[in-house]
Order: structure tokens, then C-alpha cells, then sequence
């Protein structure tokens, strides 16, 4: 029976990923000069899985390259070559390229990257460094011992595969071929496990083999044609007339006696174990015990159906009867509002997988600019939706290395300030009401607000005679264009960057804040909602029609006398609030309804935040607050200017979610505070 492996190859690039994620994880901690044994093992393991996996499934470039990772780091843990910084970074560009190897396969692309063909020569190079001296140690202690060469030896291997084995894409007959390139190798099957043709189930193995393979290859890697599904399997190991020998696990690191006698137990390399993460795209791994949680839900709710069911069956409803449906559906509300939280407890992850890459990026910036840095971690286990948490990734790589290239000052400059050489980033993430709080920290220079000042005036974003305010000055780094480095580089002085940061975190219905201090850092602060499926919602009433406006974005509501009120252009207008000018948006307009009221001083105006900036929306009536579900409009339509998604409401109605800062764009009104004066 042929298996069509392509449908487990989606398993095998979630895996690899991780492997390559616990791989970075334990290169950027490691200490070269006394690197820890443990962490060599767990680098060694996921390389060797890796290998294992590609060459499964037919990938030989991927499995080309990681047999060259895999030999490097056997002779490091084996303490035949003693670990260097070249090697660390060697391993950790080999990170990089991996992942760009798996994703083109994910893509099924081909893959070419001049960097592969340059570190398979560093690979090459560094593996026969000391390769003639290993030959020539061998050589003297062979003569001086008398030992001849490795003869062939015959070994016996049974083989009892688990019964899913091939559910798991293994296939035995790839295992077989790989044992034929290292000798001459007999193959008899043992049939006796057959069950009768009515029991048996076509994706079960039920087959055992027991191998002859005549070989001069050391016992350890005959182990490795099987070490990736020795979890699945029996396998017994003996030479020819020898007993038995039984696979055992052995300590992380111990070397197997590969030259065992009778009574020798023959010691099994440690097989891969690594931690359990989650890439970004594709699926997402859910415990147990929410599985069971919403499960249980479901039963409550069926049951709960049922006695409503038995209620609408009755030919007559009395007043009894009105009360038992009156308590099914609060029981109904309630468990519905339960399975609601379950399945949203389901997309949540720690935020971890968002903070674990940027030890690597920290790293390779702080080399980069030759400054001494130390990241911070903090409240890694906060959890966040799944997709949140992907779309927020970018906005965070902008700010830290924001930090690194701005923020934080040289060893020289820092010691010049009386603070030490290393400078430190914090993130750090915690939950505060519905939202989560994420902060970048850095102990740097902060923000020089004569500098932003003059920049920004040279650059034509504010006046010379405009006043502003500490905090009004440093928002001007969100402006689009605005950078206050000297010269154009890979990591800043192009002028974009910080005005997509701010969009980014707002198209997320997420705000932004900043607080700096000169020569004593900079913290900037972003709340997030902690899904993007379900929203809080104000509903508000134009003409006919209903929308939703985020409840995050809303200031206040009121209604503004004539007097407060000054028009700039027959469209536009502004309202004065506490000293401050508004420009308006009149809702109606830009939507093309027939509304109650077309004059401010008639309707009512609800001020909300639109790109830290506070913007009027006159609307009708306000409605109530409640939690929809947003749908895409762009998945299910179009996408429509000024409108983010639509919800159902619980009259069966569809409301439409309004877009802030879109609407704002399509009122044109983004310049009006200039001309308030």
C-alpha cells in the first residue's frame, strides 16, 4: 500500500519550525567558551530531526544541509571539536536559511539563496579542519595498538513498527532503502500479526520485519536511519550468533559502546525531545483541557435545547410553561456567553511566541551598531489572540529597533553619562481590563524635542510660530516622512517607519503612547484588544440606518451650541471643546443618507480619537453599547471606504462597523486644525 505523504508534510513544517525556533533559543543563550551540555543536545536533536523529516519526505536540500549541522555539532557534544563563536554564528545564519528553505517549500517554490552554497563551503571547511589530524591520531593508535581496520559485521535487527505508524506518513520501505546504502541488507517479513481480513484497517501496520545488514558502519548510525519513529517502535539490535540486545535510552550526551558483546546492552543516542510551539501561520495546538471545557459546553447547551424543545411541543402554553422558558432561555444566554468565552479561549497564545524572536534581533542590531545590550522579558505568559498577535509583530520590530538605533547611546557615550556600558530593552505585557498592555522600554537618550522641533519645521510639518507642547512634539515621529537620522541606512533615516506603526496599531483598533525623557529613555505603550473578533460597541442611529463605533475610540458625546461653532468651507466645519478645535464629520454625508439632523447645532456630536487627534462624528441618536461580532466586509463583498466589517444584530439586521481614521481620509478633513485660526 502506497501512503501519500504530501498529506502529512504539513505536520513536518510545523515541527521543523519549531525545531529551528528552539534552535535560536538555546544558540543565543549558549556561553561558547562553556557551552552547556544540555543545550548542545537540544541544538544536536532538533538538527537531527530536521534531517530526519526532510529526507521522510523527499526533501534532500533541506536534509543535504542539515546532515553538515547535524555531523559539526555529533563532534561537539561528543567533545571531538571544541565549540567557537564562528560556529555559533555559523548555526545561527543556518537558522535563517532553514526557515527560508521550509517556507519555499510550504510555497512549493524553488529555493535559491546564494548564503546556502557560501556556508556549505564554511560547513565543509570547518569539518576538515581537523580531519587529517583525527586521521592521523587514528593511524598511530591503531598501529601502536595493533587494531586493524572495521570488518564487516552482520546485524540482526527486529523491527516491530506501531500500529499508526503509517498514519504518521512513515513509511518502512524508505527506512529499508536508507539501511541499503550502508551495506548489504536481507529483509524478511513476519506476517504472523495478521489479524482475519474482516478486522483489519487499511491505514493500520500490523507487519513486523526482522533485518539482516552485513555493514562496517558502528551500530549508532544504523540507530539513525530509525531514530525518527523510534518513539512509534520496537527495535532489537545483536550481531549474528549474539543474543539479543534491546534498545534502551540512554542520559543526554552519553556516547553509545558501539562494539558491544553478547552481554553488553548497546545504549540509544536520546531521542528528540523539543518544547511545543506554535508557528505563526497555518494551525494552531490546542490543550486538552479547553478541548474537554468546550465539549462540556456543548453538552449544557443541548441539553438546554432540549427542554425548549419539549416546552414548543406542548399544544398549550400556561404560565408555568412561559417560566420554564423564561429560565431555558437565561440558561441559554448564559451558556451561550460561556461557549463564547471557550472558543475565544482558543485562539489565545501567550504572547512568548511573539517576544522569542527578538533575542536574535537584539543581537544581531547590538553587533551591528557595536552597542552593548541587554533584552528585558517580561509577562511572557500573557495571552493574546492568535491573530492580534500576528499583525502586531511588525509594529513591535519597528519600535525595538527603533531603540536599538535611536534609542540606545554607545558604551563610550553611555559611560560619558555616568550610566553603564550595557544599555537594556524592556518588553513587557500585561492585561488591564479588556485590553492587553504591551510596553517597549529602553534606558537610553530619550527624544531631543529641540531636534524633533527643527526637524520637523525643516521638513514642513509644523510652522516656526506654532506653539506645541512637550508631548505634541514627540508625537511628531508618527509623522509620515519625519526621521531624525543624518544619514540613510539599513535601519533607519528613510522617513518610514513610525507613521505605519501608528496605522498598523489602529487598524488593530489599538492605540499608542509615548513617554521619553532626555538621557533617561523612552517607554512606548500599546493597548490592544485582546481579539479582533468580537468588538464593544457603541450603536448610534443615522437617518435610518445603524453603525457601530468602537467604544475604545470614544471621548464623549454632546450637543454644541451655535456659538462653538465656526465653518472654514461650505462643507466644513469645526467645534470649539475646552480651547481645542474639532473638525467635524458629518456622517451622513459621507454615507449618502437623509439624516433627522444635517446642522450641528441640531444633532449630536460624538467625539472620538482618530490618530491620537480628536475628531467630532455628528450622528442622530445613540443606541446602546454591546459586544458584536465583526465579519469582513472585504471577504464577503468589497471593501467600502470608511468601514472597517459589519456585524448582525440581534434583530437580524446588518450594521456596519465604522472605520475612524478611513472616514476621516474620505471626509478629507485631516489638515482642518491648521486653518482653525
Amino acid at each position: 500500500m502506497e501512503i501519500d505523504l504530501s498529506q502529512f508534510s504539513q505536520v513536518f513544517f510545523e515541527e521543523s519550525l519549531e525545531g529551528l525556533a528552539s534552535m535560536e533559543s538555546e544558540l543565543l543563550k549558549l556561553e561558547v567558551n562553556e557551552p552547556d551540555d544540555e543545550s548542545i543536545n537540544t541544538i544536536f536533536r532538533a538538527a537531527h530531526s530536521i534531517k530526519g523529516g526532510s529526507a521522510t519526505f523527499g526533501f534532500t536540500q533541506v536534509a543535504d544541509y542539515t546532515h553538515l549541522l547535524e555531523t559539526l555539532l555529533d563532534e561537539i557534544r561528543d567533545g571531538r571539536r571544541q565549540m567557537t563563536t564562528d560556529h555559533q554564528d555559523m548555526l545561527l545564519l543556518s537558522v535563517d536559511l532553514l526557515r527560508n528553505m521550509i517556507d519555499a517549500l510550504m510555497r512549493k517554490v524553488d529555493f535559491a539563496d546564494p548564503l546556502l552554497a557560501q556556508l556549505e563551503t564554511r560547513f565543509t571547511a570547518a569539518l576538515a579542519q581537523n580531519s587529517s589530524e583525527s586521521e592521523e591520531e587514528q593511524s598511530a593508535t591503531e598501529s601502536s595498538s595493533g587494531e586493524s581496520p572495521p570488518q564487516n559485521t552482520t546485524w540482526i535487527i527486529d523491527f516491530q513498527p506501531g500500529i499508526d505508524i503509517l498514519r504518521c506518513g512513515n513509511d518502512p520501505s524508505l527506512m529499508f532503502n536508507e539501511l541499503r546504502l550502508l551495506g548489504e541488507l536481507e529483509v524478511t517479513l513476519v506476517d504472523s500479526t495478521l489479524p482475519d481480513f474482516s478486522d483489519m484497517d487499511p491505514e493500520a501496520c500490523y507487519l513486523n520485519w526482522q533485518l539482516a545488514l552485513v555493514t562496517d558502519k558502528p551500530l549508532e548510525q544504523i540507530k539513525e536511519v530509525f531514530e525518527w519513529v523510534e518513539d512509534e517502535c520496537t527495535i532489537n539490535y545483536h550481531q549474528e550468533t549474539d543474543a539479543p540486545v534491546k534498545e534502551q535510552a540512554e542520559e543526554a550526551g552519553t556516547p553509545a559502546n558501539t562494539e558491544a558483546s553478547p552481554s553488553t546492552e548497546v545504549i540509544a543516542k536520546p531521542k528528540a525531545v523539543t518544547p511545543a510551539k506554535t508557528p505563526e501561520g497555518g494551525s494552531i495546538r490546542v490543550s486538552i483541557e479547553k478541548i474537554d471545557l468546550l465539549i462540556n459546553m456543548v453538552g449544557e447547551l443541548v441539553i438546554t435545547q432540549a427542554m425548549l424543545g419539549q416546552i414548543g411541543q406542548q399544544d398549550t402554553i400556561d404560565e408555568e410553561s412561559l417560566l420554564s422558558m423564561k429560565q431555558g432561555l437565561e440558561q441559554l444566554a448564559s451558556h451561550t456567553r460561556d461557549l463564547q468565552e471557550s472558543v475565544m479561549q482558543i485562539r489565545m497564545l501567550p504572547i512568548s511566541f511573539a517576544f522569542n524572536r527578538f533575542p536574535r534581533l537584539v543581537r544581531d542590531i547590538g553587533q551591528q551598531l557595536g552597542k552593548q545590550v541587554e533584552l528585558i522579558l517580561k509577562g511572557e505568559d500573557t495571552e493574546l489572540d492568535k491573530t492580534v498577535m500576528e499583525k502586531i509583530v511588525d509594529p513591535m520590530v519597528h519600535l525595538v529597533r527603533n531603540s536599538l538605533d535611536h534609542g540606545l547611546e554607545t558604551p563610550e557615550v553611555r559611560v560619558s553619562k555616568g550610566k553603564p556600558e550595557q544599555g537594556s530593552i524592556t518588553l513587557n505585557a500585561f492585561h488591564q481590563g479588556g485590553n492587553i498592555i504591551i510596553e517597549i522600554i529602553d534606558d537610553g537618550a530619550g527624544l531631543d524635542t529641540q531636534l524633533i522641533h527643527k526637524k520637523a519645521i525643516d521638513k514642513g510639518l509644523v510652522t516656526e510660530d506654532e506653539e506645541l507642547s512637550e508631548d505634541a512634539i514627540h508625537q511628531l515621529i508618527f509623522k509620515a516622512g519625519f526621521s531624525t537620522a543624518e544619514a540613510v541606512s539599513d535601519l533607519s533615516g528613510r522617513g518610514v517607519g513610525m507613521d505605519v506603526v501608528r496605522r498598523n496599531i489602529h487598524e488593530l483598533n489599538g492605540t499608542i503612547e509615548l513617554k521619553s525623557t532626555k538621557d533617561k529613555g523612552s517607554r512606548f505603550t500599546i493597548r490592544l484588544p485582546l481579539t479582533l473578533a468580537i468588538l464593544d460597541g457603541q450603536l448610534v442611529r443615522v437617518g435610518q440606518h445603524t453603525y457601530v463605533v468602537p467604544l475604545v475610540s470614544i471621548h464623549e458625546s454632546l450637543q454644541v451650541e451655535e456659538q462653538r461653532i465656526n465653518r472654514i468651507s461650505e462643507n466644513h466645519e469645526l467645534v470649539r471643546l475646552r480651547e481645542e478645535y474639532l473638525p467635524v464629520v458629518k456622517v451622513f454625508q459621507e454615507f449618502g443618507h437623509d439624516a433627522d439632523f444635517q446642522e450641528i447645532r441640531d444633532g449630536l456630536v460624538m467625539v472620538v480619537d482618530s490618530n491620537n487627534e480628536k475628531i467630532g462624528l455628528l450622528v442622530d441618536e445613540l443606541l446602546s453599547q454591546q459586544q458584536v461580532v465583526i465579519k469582513s466586509l472585504e471577504d464577503n463583498y468589497s471593501k467600502v471606504p470608511g468601514v472597517s466589517g459589519a456585524t448582525i444584530l440581534g434583530d437580524g439586521t446588518v450594521a456596519l462597523i465604522i472605520d475612524i481614521s478611513g472616514l476621516v481620509t474620505l471626509a478629507g478633513i485631516a489638515n482642518m486644525k491648521e486653518h482653525a485660526a
